[in-house]
């Protein structure tokens, strides 16, 4: 078997069973697993999987710059947007991550509600110009590829408020990987955003369910529930979650 044969085989394998096992793939096809290894390797290096002890999960395609994530999954993530912006209720102090799934729940979300927002990210702000909501910005290094504020800066200032709700953004949700994002520090600042939530959801539109990133934010059980599109999303993918003890909110 060719070696461009080979990596669409192992592509497609990752997309119905979401990991591959090298030493389990190479007795099946009668390779060595030295050229399985090889090949998750080379899609590794090219952003299409994740390699971990003994194999590969799928790569979440979210972790591309924030202009791009602007076009990806954009109605899954309006559905998202519609079903967690129900999650903040008039009085109520939430923190909102950054990206493009929080920024389509702010423009979601009523602009007579009056709430307190607090949030790390420029943009979310921005958007929140002509709402009736009280709006906190934590500051620090703006980490350019998200819009928003990281670094030990931003973690101490996120330290010193409390929510009632956090709505987190991630770039992966694996019901073995946990949640995951692309950057250590932006990992950090959104570990401490959520310490200081009473609850926190994590918002799981259809590119992210299934895929992982190279750092973890969170395990499963870090958060109250995930708010996910049955509509785009694999079923499969949804009962794995599940069945890893992860609540479900199905947006409509």
């Amino acid at each position: 078997m060719l070696a461009a044969a080979r990596k669409d085989l192992l592509l497609a394998r990752l997309r119905t069973e979401g990991r591959i096992v090298a030493k389990d793939l190479a007795a099946e096809l009668g390779l060595s697993e030295d050229s399985i290894r090889r090949d998750l390797r080379e899609l590794d290096a090219a952003g299409l999987a994740v390699r971990v002890y003994g194999g590969a999960l799928p790569a979440s395609p979210a972790v591309a710059d924030y202009a791009a994530r602007q076009t990806l999954a954009t109605s899954s993530k309006k559905r998202i947007a519609l079903r967690a912006a129900s999650l903040i209720e008039p009085g109520s102090t939430v923190i909102l991550d950054g990206g493009t799934t929080t920024l389509a729940t702010v423009e979601a979300l009523d602009r007579s509600l009056e709430c307190t927002i607090i949030t790390h990210s420029p943009t979310i702000a921005a958007a929140l110009l002509h709402h009736a909501a009280e709006v906190v910005i934590l500051g620090g290094r703006l980490f350019k590829h998200s819009a928003v504020a990281s670094g030990a800066a931003a973690v101490e200032a996120a330290m010193a408020v409390s929510a009632d709700r956090f709505l987190l953004g991630v770039t992966g949700i694996h019901n073995e990987s946990g949640l995951t994002t692309g950057d250590s520090d932006e990992a950090a600042m959104k570990r401490a955003l959520a310490s200081r939530a009473a609850e926190t959801f994590v918002l799981g539109s259809a590119e992210k369910v299934g895929a992982v990133s190279r750092y973890r934010v969170l395990p499963l059980d870090g958060v109250t529930a995930a708010v996910v599109d049955p509509t785009e999303t694999s079923g499969d993918e949804l009962a794995r979650l599940g069945s890893a003890g992860l609540q479900l909110l199905r947006a409509d």
